[in-house]
């Protein structure tokens, strides 16, 4: 998210989306990183996607990445590394574009009401590109996953939390719970001092209501969003279900400290991480310098994200 406040939230709900380039339609070699765009009654937005080089015939993961205010797909895919990343892992890539059309700093909408909820508004279009993807390639239904940075990362809760049957797990840097706003002077409430009672009011999450898991990373000295926001999507997510918890606080190899909380189901299994970044700021941890709001310091999120995604395929995914 950006730094100043007043030309944070762009224009309001009525603004005519700018359509992105024309769907690739045409199959393409694998190891590209390729252009399209999807349409429905919401608008129309353009997406990249990254192909593995290594694509084969079997179906692999996709992880569906929301950029943040004054981002683009292609600086989100520079600062965080990811496409080399999935080159690794042999994962699709998928990065949704917001447009300035649709918000003059191209901020994902997770601030309005309408952009919250399932098959509504911009939900609708990044869940529409998901599956789209979903039908051109042979992606795994079980691991679909989505993250995101700032405005990103609240885009992201609210995609987990309206289509808990389409992504797996997700991944929420720097960001906010769903409903943790509900207009542009809530918002910057929320981003100064988070916003506790939504965890008393979640948005209805829709068929197949599960225990969500999660990775959350938050600098403990970001000037833009509150830590506390983190708190509020982990509290969000556990809903008051009771779980362990175990401290496995360290220092990435940089010497960062970090601290780690992870959330136990009652098989032992960690189902939501939390990371807090001593020292950190509204940016990218371990990020690269080629994109913006990154820090290269501290624990790679890219790296842990992909780690947790890799543990937590979904159990009974839906019908893309």
């Amino acid at each position: 998210m950006p730094q100043g406040a007043r030309d944070l939230f762009g224009p309001q709900p009525g603004a005519t989306p700018q359509p992105g380039p024309n769907p690739r339609t045409d199959r393409v070699k694998a190891g590209a990183f390729l252009s399209g765009s999807f349409g429905n009654a919401a608008g129309t937005r353009p997406y990249r996607l990254y192909v593995p080089s290594r694509l084969a015939a079997q179906p692999v993961p996709l992880i569906v990445m929301l950029h943040g205010c004054m981002q683009s797909p292609e600086d989100f895919a520079a600062g965080t590394g990811m496409n080399e990343a999935a080159e690794a892992r042999t994962c699709l890539v998928l990065y949704p574009g917001q447009t300035a059309a649709a918000h003059k700093q191209r901020c994902w909408r997770w601030f309005s009401a309408h952009d919250q909820r399932r098959d509504l508004g911009e939900p609708s279009i990044i869940a529409g590109i998901t599956r789209q993807v979903m039908r051109e390639y042979a992606v795994d239904p079980a691991r679909v996953y989505v993250a995101g940075l700032s405005a990103g990362g609240a885009a992201a809760a609210i995609m987990g939390q309206a289509y808990p049957d389409l992504y797996a797990a997700i991944g929420v840097h720097s960001g906010l719970a769903c409903g943790a706003a509900c207009d542009p002077a809530s918002a910057l409430h929320a981003m100064q001092h988070g916003n506790a009672a939504i965890t008393r009011n979640r948005r209805a999450a829709s068929p197949g209501s599960r225990m969500l898991p999660a990775i959350v990373f938050h600098g403990d000295r970001d000037t833009v969003v509150s830590p506390r926001n983190a708190d509020d999507v982990v509290a969000q997510l556990k809903q008051g279900r009771a779980f362990g918890m175990r401290d496995a606080s360290g220092r990435s190899p940089d010497g960062t400290a970090f601290r780690r909380v992870l959330s136990l189901d009652a098989s032992g299994t960690p189902v939501i991480e939390q990371w807090t970044i001593q020292g950190g700021g509204h940016a990218w941890s371990g990020g690269r310098q080629a994109g913006s709001f990154t820090d290269a310091r501290g624990p790679d999120a890219t790296r842990e994200m992909l780690r947790f995604f890799a543990g937590h395929p979904h159990p009974s995914p839906g019908v893309a």
